[in-house]
């Protein structure tokens, strides 16, 4: 696989640097998952459980290895060095300065080897007043700025269902910024420090806003964004059964068939009206649409180029033809795993094993680093493993 040379230490839990390093692992690299003894990703213990796991932690944390490293003594930090000696990428996402005062920081570990990539995923960063707050994917957004843009005009902010902060402002980001560090490696020998903070990477996803507000300084607000309900021809709209219907018509070869299909093409040359036409636009659409069920919407757009869509429910995705054709639910020894969105033509991503029990490869690896049996027995006693 192509990404078989790579090993991995991960020490991150919960969401943003385990979905990281699974893009690693299902492309063939080791990640050793270092996890606290007794405890673990919390992510472990959540309801829902497959075995001992829950599903969560299966599906962020297959293919991969599981080490239990006590990191506060002095064994654990020696195993740990021992490992770093022989691996690519170092992965955590604690505050700034923890790994430093355990001595375990990118100064320290490039002493050991020059090559290695330390990534470290924070909520606002390694430096700058900010540093050292706490927060979680909400905060992160609130701080981006993208939080108070979302939701209708006359109610509060409206919470995204996944974790817009987390994932792509901080597992893809973190993805993304190891890649680019391998591919400097390759070319100088050296490895280096990737510093991803999830409120940045917020920002950087905002490439409709920002870009705007530079040019003409005109603070954006909430329900008026050409793509955040502004527009009648981008919004939801309410079916006759309590179903919705997407509509996405903003080009006007969209949009003429989208009215002509409702009947109401009186609409067609107001597609880029004033925000109060936008509003009056939005409440006749919705009446319209009101009228009859979403199995009878889909049956009308069906065949037409007007980019509208039900909005399904999960049950329904992952019976949906489009899901199936593209393999993005698979099973792998009798469990159902989200499949991979990175298709490669040569070297796919692969599902060889379900996620590994906590300290699983204990043994194993430890081994591998010359350490005796009696010794791996003797460190799980004294709580290092």
């Amino acid at each position: 696989m192509p990404l078989s040379s790579l090993r991995i230490l991960d020490l991150s839990r919960l969401l943003p640097g385990p979905y990281c390093s699974m893009f690693f692992s299902d492309f063939g690299a080791e990640v050793i998952k270092i996890e606290e003894p007794n405890l673990g990703d919390y992510v472990r213990w959540n309801d829902t459980k497959v075995g001992e796991n829950s599903a969560v932690f299966h599906s962020l944390n297959r293919n991969k290895k599981s080490v239990t490293l006590n990191l506060k003594t002095e064994k654990g930090k020696e195993v740990f060095r021992k490992l770093v000696e022989t691996s690519d990428i170092v992965l955590e996402s604690f505050r700034p300065g923890v790994m430093d005062r355990l001595g375990l920081g990118y100064e320290d570990l490039k002493k050991i080897n020059p090559g290695i990539i330390y990534c470290a995923i924070t909520g606002y960063g390694q430096d700058g007043p900010y540093s050292q707050m706490p927060g979680h994917d909400i905060n992160y957004q609130s701080y981006a700025g993208l939080l108070g843009l979302q939701g209708h005009i006359e109610g509060p902010p409206v919470l995204s269902a996944i974790q817009i902060a987390d994932i792509g402002g901080g597992s893809q980001m973190a993805t993304i910024g190891i890649l680019i560090a391998l591919q400097a490696r390759n070319l100088t020998g050296e490895g280096q420090f990737v510093d991803i903070a999830m409120r940045d990477g917020v920002m950087s996803w905002m490439q409709s806003m920002y870009p705007d507000y530079f040019v003409n300084n005109k603070v954006l607000e909430k329900g008026k964004l050409r793509l955040g309900g502004g527009k009648a021809c981008y919004y939801a709209y309410e079916t006759a059964d309590g179903r919705y219907l997407s509509v996405g018509a903003l080009e006007e070869k969209f949009w003429k068939v989208f009215c002509t299909e409702i009947e109401a093409k009186h609409l067609i040359e107001k597609l880029n009206a004033p925000f109060e036409v936008q509003m009056q636009m939005k409440a006749e659409i919705a009446a319209i649409i009101k009228k009859k069920t979403l199995e009878e919407w889909n049956a009308i757009f069906e065949g037409k180029d007007a980019c509208v869509s039900p909005i399904l429910n999960i049950d329904e995705v992952v019976q949906d033809p489009q899901v199936k054709a593209r393999n993005m639910v698979i099973e792998k020894d009798g469990e159902k795993y989200l499949g991979f969105p990175i298709k490669l033509s040569k070297t796919p991503g692969e599902v060889k094993k379900s996620a590994p029990n906590l300290g699983e490869d204990n043994q194993d690896i430890l081994t591998e680093l010359g350490y005796s049996a009696e010794e791996i027995e003797a460190w799980k006693k004294d709580g290092i493993l």
